[in-house]
């Protein structure tokens, strides 16, 4: 599998909003392929757990675990 390289480390106040957004990608990728394993409640519920951790600090990840977990419910198999 080609994994895109990582970029280089950096420094400086920016790097914490770099690290977010870096492990929100990380997460939702895992999250996406989780579920197109089978594992599609498993997903749907991490990815609210995530959402539910981010709402008050960061509004933007929050938005993006909530959008995947949109995406992944009318997968689930009740």
């Amino acid at each position: 599998m080609n994994e895109p390289a990582l970029p280089p480390p950096r420094s400086g106040a920016a790097d914490g909003f770099a690290v977010t957004v870096g492990l929100d990608d990380l997460l939702l990728d895992s999250l996406a392929r989780l579920a197109a394993a089978g594992e599609v409640e498993a997903a749907c519920r991490l990815a609210g757990k995530a959402c539910q951790l981010q709402r008050r600090s960061n509004e933007r990840s929050a938005h993006r675990f909530n959008a995947l977990l949109h995406r992944l419910t009318p997968q689930l198999q009740w």
